[in-house]
């Protein structure tokens, strides 16, 4: 599990910058070797030259440039990368020290995922899987090994015990972890893709009934007052119905409710199967604002509305997992930062995903460390 790595400085990582020497880094932290990869790199050589002995976070993510996939990710990880980048307070112990001994990064060792941070974790971090044993026998909650609702269910925690347990967060490492251990597993993981794929088409089609059907601007400011109390029910949701964390009843079967709906993805954040909401799980959310729409505005006006606010929860479901698993643009970026703070430093704030617009007008943001419990 452990891979210990060299501590560079900035300026050691900019002499390697010609064709027979080249280093780059990633996210300003990793660094990688890849001389050897010129020759094969299919835009060839001349394309990474330029950014030798510099950060190509920026180029990586440019889609204008060109769109990386995962697998390029990989690639660097397996086998070019030959350590990490000093921050400026490590760059200054590097140059007070006086033998030039390599300071070695432990990635297991000076790291740890369950503690709340003053400061968000660089990326490659977030990924170092938990150790399962370890962590089941020090704080005595759950055991990834194992299937975790039965775990819950037969639980004899205390509320303030598992709201603390459930909001630290753990990396499974290999895959989702188990929910129920049996056939039901399937059922219990949804591809981001699904979420657009199964509401898109109807999305459209409300939208072109309550357009053709009624003037142009009326059904287009419908449609925009749709998608703006989009992003009002989705802080809500997640602020009051996600995080109904105070009003929770001390019982096991209310934390595995809690679990199930929220709690898992708190728990192991970086799950992929576990980011969107089941189509099922929608439709169930999805209703009462159907209902309630529809009563009010007349039949094509509710149609207008209706299809702004259900294209605003697909750009929600789709924007929440590219924030945990993919490289962004600079335009996303403090988007993305936002949500892993809510994560790793202040899961009490920050609720908006798409936008932190409700956030400030609700003093909610983020803007100091949360209060870590012992």
């Amino acid at each position: 599990m452990s891979r210990n790595l060299p501590l560079l400085s900035s300026q050691e990582v900019a002499k390697h910058n010609h064709e027979k020497d080249c280093w780059v880094t990633l996210y300003q932290r990793k660094i990688y070797n890849v001389t050897s990869f010129l020759e094969e790199h299919p835009g060839g050589g001349a394309v990474i030259l330029p950014y030798a002995g510099k950060d190509i976070t920026d180029i990586m993510a440019d889609t204008d440039s060109h769109e990386h996939s995962e697998s390029a990710y990989e690639i660097l990880d397996d086998g070019m990368l030959i350590g990490y980048l000093a921050t400026p307070e490590e760059e200054r112990a590097l140059l007070n020290n006086k033998n030039k001994t390599p300071v070695e990064v432990k990635l297991n060792e000076d790291f740890d995922m369950y503690e709340f941070h003053d400061n968000l974790p660089m990326e490659d971090k977030l990924s170092i899987q938990t150790d399962y044993v370890e962590d089941a026998k020090k704080h005595k909650f759950l055991d990834l090994n194992k299937p975790l609702l039965m775990q819950l269910l037969t639980s004899d925690f205390s509320k303030d015990f598992y709201l603390d347990q459930v909001h630290r967060p753990r990396h499974y490492g290999k895959g989702s972890a188990p929910l129920f251990g049996n056939f039901l597993e399937p059922i219990s993981l949804t591809p981001w893709w699904l979420v657009p794929l199964v509401w898109l088409p109807p999305n459209m089609y409300i939208f072109y009934v309550g357009f053709v059907n009624q003037n142009p601007i009326i059904a287009l400011s419908f449609w925009v007052l749709g998608l703006f109390i989009w992003t009002l029910v989705e802080y809500c949701l997640h602020r009051f119905l996600f995080h109904l964390d105070g009003y929770l009843p001390d019982h096991p079967y209310a934390f595995t409710i809690h679990f199930l709906l929220h709690g898992v993805h708190h728990y192991l954040p970086m799950d992929g199967y576990r980011l969107v909401l089941p189509p099922a799980l929608f439709i169930v959310l999805a209703f009462p604002f159907y209902k309630l729409i529809f009563s009010i505005f007349p039949f094509y006006m509710a149609c207008s509305g209706f299809a702004g606010g259900t294209l605003g929860y697909i750009m929600y479901d789709v924007t929440h997992y590219v924030l945990h698993h993919t490289k962004l643009p600079k335009y996303f970026q403090n988007l993305k930062r936002l949500h892993l703070e809510h994560h790793y430093k202040n899961y009490e704030k920050g609720f908006g995903v798409t936008s932190d617009f409700w956030d400030v007008i609700f003093g909610t943001e983020i803007t100091d460390t949360f209060h870590k419990r012992k």
